[in-house]
């Protein structure tokens, strides 16, 4: 029986994650990468599918958590009827290895504890080949990977794993060690396990430090930021939308996607979030990032990437992994990366303009390609897609996409008109209003006083929610406020925002999934625009109650059965949680920063430092990497 999701808790190293259960075993980490083979698999199948588990071994266990406050630093603690230790688990963001530390500290009494280690590369497949080191180290190896585990406690292998039971008295702590490198390397040089803890603990404190949280819903807003600096792939700045594939959106349905790669979906409002935050360095890796993965033909252009802007995304199905509760299939790779999405092209438009407003980079920086993204949409933007939700049905020409069509030619414009960038805004101009005029015609219901989900249907979309926000119409419009009233109509459930109506949309899919969290949050910033400030907070409030214990948001929630569903934890839904909150808490509400773009008090509350570039702080550099510093007490925060 797999775990529910939210007992989960995340760490990792600002290149990869690992997901730790309540129980205290890890069932899934990718080494690694965010989207290398998993060798912990058992989170999508069995325990025989790779974990590793530290837990107590006597009956009547009382088990708590936490954060270290500030940090990605998880402990557990199990109190037993003879005692009480604490399971300390933390990746020190990345050095020439990767390293997963685990500490059994001694709090109470004396306890005894077993220790389980099943690796499994390749998703649960491949058994490596284990062999004992002079120094009492054991190296497993398989193909391209090796993983080595350093620990005074005595072990021995049974059944293809490697155990161990030991005794913990107050006082005292036992070290475990796993550090994985690739396998034509030297075997990596043990740690000092416990001076890695003070520079992590060091290193987020530092981090978090520079960001500004400060008033109500700080702590929800800092996880957050903790949440999405960890889902950063360091070595580019792409950010990674959940560090896990085929969570279901529907436990025992068929929505089970890879989220392990970068989406310009969320770029706009992952930019933003960043930036309010004052998290400059992140941002300028985000936006330097978008520049380089879109960087071609305009053509081709995807709306997802690699974590380095890998383009070739195949996907396929892992038919030995059951699946997470016999959810089928278990995809890896998103087929949904070949699709045509006009939206992308207005998302990324507006990321840049953005970014010239909280100077991020020079004004001129990319211009040359952003014409040429333009150009392309000039001459596509007629053309039906397959929307932001990439259904997987026929396509349509989705209201939101010709919106976002309308976003291109509007920032362009500013782009020249308020940058000094040059181009024919003229001809732009009347481009844009071509769009307008047709979204106008086709894409809004008198009848209803509602913008539809796509020409000719009458069904909504949750996207809807962002018209205002992105400058299309005024939120005091009344024909915006029908289409708020309307979404809360047909796509609240038990008070959740679903993204469409699964059962009268063919997506090409089966109907039922959870509801689409960021949506929600989305919901929330419209009733702010419209000034529903108490209803704002009255779902702002119920959403963050979907966090699990600690803080952390899945893609979609299951209202019905009140678990999370879907990826997790989800990028998506911490950016929104962040981007709500200031709506709520700043005078400057971020809900106007998108349609306004300037004279924002929020957007750039200070000038930023020069931001540090992807490739040049320690957590950066890949396993391997030539000059990175092998002795974690020297390594910085960025």
């Amino acid at each position: 029986m797999s775990a529910p999701i939210e007992s989960y808790g995340l760490i990792g190293d600002c290149q990869t994650a690992a997901l730790v259960g309540l129980d205290g075993s890890i069932d899934w980490l990718c080494w690694p990468r965010f989207d290398s083979d998993a060798c912990f698999a058992a989170l999508l199948g069995k325990p025989s599918n790779g974990r590793w588990l530290i837990a107590a071994s006597c009956g009547n266990v009382e088990v708590t958590r936490r954060y270290r406050t500030n940090t990605l630093i998880l402990e557990t603690t199990f109190r037993t009827d003879d005692g009480a230790v604490t399971l300390i688990d933390f990746m020190l963001p990345r050095g020439n290895t990767s390293d997963l530390v685990r500490l059994v500290r001694g709090d109470e009494g004396e306890v005894p504890m077993c220790m389980e280690l099943t690796l499994r590369f390749g998703y649960g497949a491949t058994v490596p080949w284990v062999s004992r080191l002079e120094d009492g180290a054991l190296r497993a190896v398989a193909g391209p990977d090796m993983v080595i585990l350093r620990t005074p406690v005595v072990t021995w292998g049974e059944n293809f794993k490697t155990s161990a039971m030991f005794m913990v008295k107050a006082g005292q702590t036992v070290p475990f060690t796993l550090s994985y490198a690739p396998s034509h390397l030297p075997v990596p040089p043990p740690i000092d396990c416990h001076g890695a803890l003070t520079d992590c603990e060091d290193f987020w404190r530092e981090w978090t430090d520079a960001t500004r949280t400060d008033g109500l819903h700080s702590e929800a807003i800092e996880r957050s930021l903790i949440t999405l600096k960890a889902l950063t792939y360091a070595p580019s700045g792409g950010i990674v939308a959940a560090p896990t594939t085929s969570l279901p959106e529907q436990v025992g349905g068929g929505r089970n996607w890879d989220y392990r790669f970068c989406w310009i979906r969320d770029s706009t409002l992952t930019l933003l979030a960043l930036m309010n935050a004052g998290v400059y360095d992140e941002a300028t890796a985000w936006r330097d990032w978008l520049q380089r993965a879109v960087a071609g033909n305009p053509a081709d252009m995807q709306i997802m990437y690699g974590l380095m802007g890998e383009r070739r995304l195949t996907e396929w199905e892992v038919d030995w992994l059951p699946g997470y509760l016999e959810s089928k299939p278990v995809r890896i790779g998103n087929a949904a990366h070949g699709q045509f999405q006009l939206d992308v092209y207005g998302e990324l438009m507006d990321t840049f303009e953005q970014a010239r407003e909280g100077a991020l980079a020079p004004t001129e920086s990319g211009w040359a390609l952003q014409l040429q993204l333009v150009n392309h949409v000039e001459r596509s933007w007629r053309n039906p897609d397959y929307g932001i939700w990439e259904t997987r049905g026929p396509p349509l020409h989705f209201t939101y996409s010709k919106v976002m069509a309308w976003v291109v030619f509007d920032r362009a414009i500013r782009a020249v008109e308020r940058h000094g960038l040059t181009g024919p805004h003229e001809r732009w101009r009347n481009t844009r209003d071509a769009i307008r005029a047709e979204i106008w015609e086709r894409g809004f219901d008198p009848a209803r006083n509602t913008f539809r989900a796509a020409y000719g249907e009458t069904t909504l979309d949750a996207s809807l929610l962002l018209l205002a926000q992105v400058g299309f119409v005024e939120a005091s419009d009344a024909r915006y406020v029908g289409t708020v009233e309307a979404i809360e109509r047909e796509l609240l459930v038990d008070g959740f925002v679903m993204r469409y109506d699964t059962a009268s949309t063919d997506d090409g899919l089966d109907a039922g999934e959870g509801a689409f969290l960021a949506c929600s949050f989305w919901l929330a910033d419209a009733y702010i625009s419209i000034g529903r400030d108490e209803d704002a907070r009255f779902l702002f409030d119920r959403l963050l109650a979907t966090r699990n214990d600690l803080g952390l948001l899945a893609e979609e929630y299951d209202s019905k059965n009140r678990r999370l569903v879907g990826n997790f934890p989800q990028a998506f839904s911490h950016v929104g949680l962040i981007n709500t909150a200031f709506n709520l808490t700043r005078a400057t509400r971020p809900a106007e920063q998108r349609a306004k773009a300037r004279g924002s008090d929020v957007q750039t509350p200070a000038k930023p430092q020069t931001p540090r570039r992807p490739g040049s702080g320690p957590e950066m550099a890949e396993p391997g990497a030539p000059g990175t510093d092998a002795d974690v007490r020297r390594r910085a925060p960025s």
